[in-house]
C-alpha cells in the first residue's frame, strides 16, 4: 500500500479511539470531534488561523464553528460513496491537538455532541424527496435515508423505514451522539430531570428514553472501547 491510499484507507471509531495521541477527540455521530475551551472569540481565531497554516489541511477539512468560549473541530471525509473516517485523519487530528496546546487552550471532551433529526416513514423514497427539497439537504454518501446539510452547519436527518404506522409513538424523534464517557452522565442528567428508560437493548451503542409525555429520544454513542455488554 501506498502512502497516498494508506492516508485515504477508511477506519472504524473503534479504531481511531484506541489510537494513542487522540484522547481530546471522540468519535460521534459525525465524524471525529474535539471540544477547546478558548475563553474568547479573538483565542478561537487564532487557534483556526493556526490549524489552517497544518500542512495538508484543505480539500473542505476540516470544519471549525468558532463561538465565544470554545471552538468545535471535526473531521470527516464526505464523498460520493463515503461519509466517515480515514487514516489522515489521525495523524490530522494529533497535529491539531498539538497546535492547541502551543496556544494553551484545552481541550474538553465533555463539549462535544451531535444532533440527528429521525423519522419514521412508512413511503420512504416520497418523504426523503419532500425534506431535501424544503431543507435543501442533499444525500449522504448515495444512501437514500440520509440527508446532510452541504454546508456542513444544520443537523442531519435519518428516515427509518417501517412497515407499519405507530399510532402511539411519535414519528419524529431527536438522536442525541455524545462521546462514549459522557453517556451514562448524559442519561442520568435526563432521568433525574423527569425522562424514564424505554429500551436499552443496544446498549451501550444506543438507549431510547422518553420525556414525561412519552416523546423519545436516542442516545447513542459510537467506537465504544470498553467490553462489551456480556464482559468480553
Amino acid at each position: 500500500m501506498t502512502n497516498a491510499e494508506s492516508r485515504t484507507e477508511r477506519i472504524r471509531p473503534l479504531q481511531f479511539h484506541q489510537t494513542p495521541g487522540l484522547e481530546d477527540w471522540r468519535v460521534v455521530g459525525e465524524g471525529a470531534c474535539a471540544y477547546f475551551r478558548t475563553g474568547s472569540f479573538a483565542a478561537g481565531a487564532r487557534l483556526v488561523q493556526a490549524i489552517a497554516e497544518l500542512p495538508g489541511v484543505g480539500d473542505g477539512e476540516p470544519d471549525a464553528d468558532v463561538r465565544h468560549d470554545g471552538a468545535t473541530v471535526r473531521l470527516i471525509t464526505v464523498t460520493d460513496d463515503y461519509y466517515g473516517l480515514t487514516e489522515r485523519h489521525i495523524e490530522l487530528a494529533r497535529q491539531i491537538s498539538a497546535v492547541a496546546r502551543a496556544l494553551d487552550i484545552p481541550a474538553d471532551p465533555s463539549g462535544v455532541q451531535t444532533v440527528q433529526v429521525t423519522v419514521d416513514a412508512l413511503a420512504a423514497p416520497e418523504v426523503v424527496r419532500f425534506w431535501r427539497a424544503l431543507l435543501g439537504y442533499q444525500d449522504r454518501a448515495n444512501s437514500g435515508e440520509d440527508l446532510i446539510d452541504p454546508r456542513r452547519r444544520g443537523a442531519p436527518f435519518y428516515f427509518q423505514q417501517m412497515d407499519a404506522p405507530r399510532p402511539q409513538r411519535n414519528r419524529v424523534h431527536v438522536d442525541v451522539w455524545v462521546p462514549h464517557d459522557q453517556a451514562e452522565a448524559r442519561i442520568a442528567a435526563a432521568l433525574a430531570a423527569g425522562g424514564r428508560l424505554v429500551h436499552d437493548a443496544d446498549a451501550p451503542s444506543n438507549r431510547v428514553l422518553a420525556d414525561p409525555e412519552g416523546n423519545e429520544a436516542c442516545v447513542g454513542v459510537a467506537g465504544w472501547p470498553g467490553p462489551d455488554p456480556d464482559g468480553r
